[in-house]
């Protein structure tokens, strides 16, 4: 079993991505530890000399900033905030990113800056290393002071409270202590307030957002290839001489990615009738290359936030300091979560547009792409499905950073909706793999017409392979089977597929 350790080193998407998909054990590094440590008593020194207001420690939260908490009450301040706080509804939030949210969390509380207890992030990597993963609820979050609601979930097991997936099955966490023969976690000053604050809801789902939007970039572009052949394409708007002039990052590379994918088809070299092809294929560099240049922006934007300090107030040991400030706003992030869902959305529009071209009877393909058509429909209705759900992805692109309720008295009087962007992007992911997934059914079926040409080695076994899950349509049948089929593929094979054949 792999082990990551915990430490300041800077982490990454590649990382994010091997936690998801191996099963890693974390600990923390001997440096971490002090610095928790060493913060920790700076902080209940300052606490005990009795001199001064620390906001969150000995104070009330919010707009009660100026309610002053007795020093026999400050352990029983915690335990309330995490408690009322558990405020969240709706859908639950998928397994993989509640434990990203922890592990995201321990990263976090590791810098040394938080002033919370050695236990409470102990406690947080055994719930991390036995799968024992918190209920959160995807509503509940403005996006600044933290998102407060999730991480209050997330944080309810350790003080027994709550509810969590262990063993594969929903059990009350109090039930799982015993089991497991462990004590709730007694809460002490600025605890709580250390794991509520901090962006780890609007950050676990980012992650998982960038992940999957390279692949699903990488995919686009692949099928997209097969449209282009399938629809007797051709290839000279690939041409390196048309990146060098217009040489955005994005175009060049998907450039040179479709040159790569169609090397050797015998589909795009033959001579064509047709001296230009629509947008939807002629643009496939200037699209897809803007969306995956966008990506990349967004990235950098999350590589700087997963390896941030983001709970308030702030604790510097060495400097003396202890500051309130805002961190925990999720305005940075809500921003590139609306931008991402956009350069997403864009890969399933301009799908369903080369779909809607293949079905349309052009270029010598049969309309619908079936034998007979009137008799048969075909593949008529599949790209009704994907246009609904392009609209609907459109209908999510509505931006969620441009709104703002004053919460907390007025306290909280801008917050950042950045929970409701990453949600929504979430959402976009999911939808874009069922249109590619259309896209990629309807230019299998395209390129049968074109028999006996080949389309290039790489296009012919991915498509070799697709047909052992999905038959070509002779005549019509119930186009769910295929359709679910599909995403499947895309879903889980095509990554295999693409490792034996690209470099």
């Amino acid at each position: 079993m792999k082990t990551h350790t915990i430490s300041s080193e800077r982490i990454d998407l590649s990382l994010i991505k091997d936690l998801l998909q191996d099963n890693h054990q974390l600990t923390l590094s001997g440096d971490s530890k002090n610095k928790i440590v060493k913060c920790r008593e700076y902080l209940d020194k300052r606490i005990a000399s009795g001199n001064e207001s620390i906001y969150g420690v000995n104070t009330g939260f919010g707009s009660l900033y100026n309610k002053s908490i007795s020093t026999k009450d400050l352990d029983a301040l915690q335990n309330n905030l995490v408690m009322s706080h558990a405020c969240g509804t709706g859908d639950e939030v998928p397994n993989e990113i509640v434990k990203l949210m922890l592990f995201l969390k321990i990263q976090g509380l590791s810098y040394g800056n938080s002033g919370v207890q050695l236990d409470v992030v102990e406690r947080l990597i055994y719930f991390y290393n036995n799968d024992i993963l918190p209920i959160v609820y995807q509503q509940g979050s403005l996006g600044a002071s933290g998102d407060l609601a999730p991480l209050a979930h997330l944080s309810l097991p350790l003080i027994g409270m709550g509810e969590v997936y262990y063993q594969n099955k929903k059990q009350q966490s109090k039930d799982v202590l015993s089991q497991l023969n462990l004590q709730p976690i007694k809460l002490k000053a600025k605890d709580g307030l250390a794991l509520l604050n901090g962006t780890q809801f609007m950050s676990a789902y980012g992650c998982c957002c960038l992940i999957n939007a390279n692949r699903i970039y990488d995919y686009a572009t692949v099928i997209s290839a097969i449209s282009l052949d399938a629809f007797d394409g051709r290839i000279e708007p690939f041409h390196e001489r048309i990146q060098e002039i217009r040489p955005h990052t994005g175009q060049k590379i998907t450039a040179e990615y479709i040159n790569e994918i169609l090397q050797d088809s015998e589909i795009i070299k033959q001579n064509k009738t047709h001296v230009q092809d629509p947008y939807s294929f002629r643009c496939i560099p200037q699209v897809h290359g803007a969306s995956i240049d966008s990506i990349e922006y967004v990235a950098s934007v999350f590589m700087t936030e997963i390896n941030s300090v983001t709970d308030n107030p702030t604790i510097f040991p060495d400097d003396d300091l202890i500051i309130s400030a805002g961190n925990f706003h999720g305005q940075p992030l809500a921003l590139a979560l609306d931008f991402l869902a956009i350069a997403l959305a864009e890969l399933g529009n301009i799908s369903e547009r080369r779909t809607y071209q293949l079905i349309s009877g052009q270029r010598g393909l049969p309309q619908f792409l079936v034998a007979n058509p009137g008799l048969n429909s075909g593949l008529m209705i599949p790209q009704y499905t994907a246009a609904s759900i392009v609209s609907q992805n459109k209908q999510l692109c509505s931006p969620a950073s441009v709104d703002s309720i004053v919460s907390s008295n007025g306290q909280e009087d801008h917050v950042s909706m950045g929970a409701n962007a990453a949600t929504k992007a979430f959402k976009i992911v999911e939808n874009l793999d069922k249109i590619l997934a259309i896209e990629l059914l309807t230019a299998a079926q395209a390129l049968e017409f074109r028999r006996p040409l080949k389309s290039s080695p790489i296009i012919e076994s991915l498509i070799e392979n697709y047909r052992k899950q999905v038959p070509f349509i002779k005549e019509d049948r119930v186009l769910f089977d295929d359709i679910k089929k599909s995403i499947f593929f895309v879903r889980k094979e095509m990554s295999i597929h693409l490792d034996n054949n690209l470099k």
